[in-house]
């Protein structure tokens, strides 16, 4: 009898984490870094915060984008554990902004080299989007990567305003593994 109760407690247990790690806003949880092109000697800057907008709790990346000095990016990103994603087809959020274009890169084991991601873009408007993107859509920054993403290896996800000059502003909200 003692065995089979702790058979339920266990069975019920793993239901209960199994839903929670569905259910995770990865916009919410982990570190989230931020960084720009200054990093190679570009000149843009920016910065990026939690923030509660509209009753949502959300990342909030905001800055000038500037090619000058062949850079162009501001971005914030966090590390996920390799594996996370295996069971999942995609990445949904809710994203809001200044009607810009910006993107998700998303770094695995074929991104050795800082230059390396797989990125996906969005469009931007004043309400809140629910955006979903198949990891099938992410196209690899170069040929020295794997073709297709490898979802069971990925290990970072970023939100990237770049590739223009222009001013920065959007949120994240709600992003999880679909």
């Amino acid at each position: 009898m003692f065995a089979k109760l702790l058979l339920l407690l266990f069975a019920l247990a793993s239901v209960c984490w199994g839903g929670a790690v569905i259910a995770d806003d990865l916009s919410t949880s982990g570190n989230w870094v931020y960084f720009s092109d200054t990093v190679m000697g570009g000149r843009s800057s920016g910065m990026a915060e939690r923030v509660n907008v509209d009753s949502r709790a959300a990342i909030k990346l905001t800055g000038n984008v500037t090619t000058e000095n062949n850079g162009g990016f501001v971005q914030v990103r966090r590390e996920i554990d390799a594996g996370r994603a295996s069971e999942f087809e995609g990445l949904s959020f809710k994203a809001k902004g200044n009607g810009e274009t910006y993107y998700i890169h998303i770094r695995n084991g074929s991104s050795r080299l800082p230059w390396q991601y797989y990125s996906a873009s969005f469009q931007t408007s004043d309400n809140w989007e629910t955006v979903k993107i198949p990891f099938s859509k992410f196209e690899r920054s170069g040929s020295f990567m794997a073709k297709s993403l490898k979802k069971n290896t990925i290990n970072s996800i970023g939100l990237v305003a770049y590739g223009k000059d222009h001013q920065a502003l959007v949120l994240l909200s709600n992003l999880s593994f679909y």
